[in-house]
C-alpha cells in the first residue's frame, strides 16, 4: 500500500507530521525540567549564603573555645555542650534560668496571641461601619520596630515617672506599681506590651483564613439548627486548621526568641528573672567573648524549638 503524499503544496501551510510532533514534544521535555531550578536558583543562593553557611559555621564555632579577639581558638569538642548540662559548670545555672524565663514568657504569651486575635478577627470579619478603619488601627502597632516599642513602653511603664502610674494615681488607684522592677509585674508588662504590639499580625492572618471559608457551610449549619458555638466548632475551627497551625508555630517561635522587649523595658530585672535565652546568649558571646559557648546554647535552644514544633505539627495534623 502506498503511503499518502503529505508534502505541502507550494505556497500552502506546512503539514505537521507525526515526526515533527514528536520532535517538538521532545524539545519541550528537554527544556522544561530546567525552568523551575532557574527560578529557584536566586533563593537557593541566598539561603545557602545567609542561612545554611552561617548555621554550619556556627556549629563549627560551638566545638571551639572561640574568643574572636584572640588569634588562638582551640578545639574543645563537645565540652561547650557538656557544660550546659553539668551542674558544676559556670554557665549551667544562668543558662537554664534564662531558658526558664523564655518558657514563662512563651507559656504566658502564646495562648493570648492565639485566642485574642482569633476573636478580634471574627469581629472584624463582620460587616459594620468603620470596619476598615478598625482593621488598620489594630494592625498599626505591628509596623513599628522593637526599638520604638521598647523605648516607648520603658518610659510609659516607669515606676516613678511613667504615665501608667500617674494615670492610676489620678483616678484614685494605687500608683506605685513596679511594672518593670518586680515580679509578677515585669512579666505582665512584657506580655501585655507584646500582645498589644503583635496582635494585629495574627488577626490579619486569621481574617484571611476566615474569608476563605465558604459561606455555604455556615448557611448549611444554620439550616441544620446549629447555633453560634456549633458553627464555630464545626465550621470555623476545621476551616482554619492550616491557619491555626501557622499562627501557633509562628507565635511559639517568635515568643521563644523574645529579646528586644526584655532588653529595653525590664533590662532583665528584677535580678535576671526576665533575662531570656536570647539575651543570655548575646551577653555570653558579645560581652563575655565566649562565642563557642554561646553557639552551643543557640543550638540547644534550636533543638528544643524543633521538638516543640514537631509536637505542634503532630497535634494539628489532619485526622479522618
Amino acid at each position: 500500500m502506498v503511503a499518502p503524499d503529505v508534502r505541502a503544496a507550494e505556497g500552502s501551510a506546512p503539514v505537521v507530521t507525526p515526526a515533527r510532533v514528536a520532535t517538538r514534544g521532545t524539545r519541550v521535555r528537554m527544556t522544561r525540567p530546567a525552568t523551575p531550578y532557574l527560578f529557584l536558583a536566586p533563593y537557593v543562593l541566598l539561603f545557602g549564603v545567609f542561612v545554611l553557611a552561617p548555621a554550619v559555621y556556627g556549629l563549627w564555632i560551638s566545638l571551639h573555645d572561640w574568643d574572636y579577639l584572640l588569634p588562638g581558638k582551640p578545639f574543645v569538642g563537645l565540652d561547650n555542650y557538656r557544660a550546659l548540662i553539668d551542674r558544676g559548670s559556670a554557665v549551667f545555672g544562668d543558662f537554664w534560668q534564662s531558658m526558664r524565663a523564655t518558657g514563662v514568657f512563651t507559656v504566658a504569651s502564646v495562648p493570648l496571641l492565639v485566642l485574642v486575635p482569633l476573636g478580634l478577627a471574627m469581629v472584624l470579619n463582620r460587616s459594620f461601619k468603620g470596619r476598615t478603619f478598625f482593621r488598620a488601627v489594630y494592625f498599626a502597632p505591628y509596623v513599628l520596630g522593637v526599638a520604638v516599642i521598647g523605648v516607648l513602653w520603658r518610659f510609659v511603664l516607669d515606676p516613678n515617672l511613667g504615665a501608667v502610674n500617674a494615670l492610676l494615681s489620678a483616678v484614685g488607684l494605687p500608683g506605685a506599681t513596679p511594672w518593670t522592677t518586680a515580679l509578677p509585674w515585669a512579666w505582665i508588662s512584657l506580655v501585655g506590651v507584646t500582645v498589644w504590639w503583635t496582635i494585629g499580625f495574627n488577626a490579619v492572618i486569621y481574617l484571611a483564613g476566615l474569608q476563605d471559608i465558604p459561606r455555604e457551610l455556615y448557611e448549611a449549619a444554620r439550616i441544620d439548627g446549629a447555633g453560634r458555638w456549633a458553627e464555630f466548632r464545626a465550621v470555623t475551627v476545621p476551616g482554619l486548621r492550616p491557619v491555626l497551625l501557622f499562627v501557633v508555630i509562628n507565635t511559639i517561635l517568635s515568643s521563644s526568641n523574645m529579646f528586644g522587649q526584655a532588653l529595653l523595658i525590664t533590662q532583665g530585672a528584677p535580678g535576671n528573672e526576665t533575662r531570656t535565652a536570647i539575651m543570655y546568649i548575646g551577653q555570653t558571646g558579645l560581652r563575655d567573648y565566649n562565642m563557642g559557648s554561646a553557639a552551643a546554647m543557640s543550638y540547644l535552644l534550636t533543638l528544643a524549638l524543633l521538638l516543640v514544633s514537631m509536637l505542634t505539627f503532630r497535634l494539628f495534623r489532619d485526622r479522618d
